[in-house]
């Protein structure tokens, strides 16, 4: 599995997402993906309770820790990498949460339209 270019939505090299917990698709704390990544793991979102209820409901616990797979079970604060799909459909759903751009990877832009990550991006509340 060989890691596609490290640059995010912006065009820039991409950023860190979380390493507590660590997330990725590869484990390495980055959105980074590859041709293997199917689910487009690319969307660096700070989860919520909404969201986490939201995936939970959709068949995606993200909530419940998983000592099996190593997984603690992500909480309100938490950042993880997306499915970008999944972003996208909680986006429609009014159930999105707050993304960083920086640490995006700019393959997500093959399913989420710019515009859409930007309306939930916390640099915006930044500015």
């Amino acid at each position: 599995m060989e890691k596609e270019d490290p640059v995010n939505v912006l065009g820039e090299p991409l950023q860190p997402c979380s390493v507590n917990p660590v997330t990725g698709f590869f484990r390495d704390g980055a959105c980074n993906t590859c041709a293997e990544d199917e689910g487009s793991h690319t969307v660096c979102a700070i989860m919520t309770a909404e969201f986490l209820a939201f995936s939970k409901y959709l068949g995606n616990d993200l909530s419940t820790p998983r000592p099996e797979y190593l997984f603690q079970g992500l909480k309100p604060g938490d950042c993880w990498c997306l499915c970008a799909g999944r972003f996208k459909q909680a986006a429609d759903e009014g159930a999105a949460p707050r993304i960083k751009l920086a640490s995006t990877h700019r393959r997500a832009l093959d399913i989420v339209p710019l515009e859409v990550l930007m309306e939930h991006s916390v640099e915006d509340e930044e500015n």
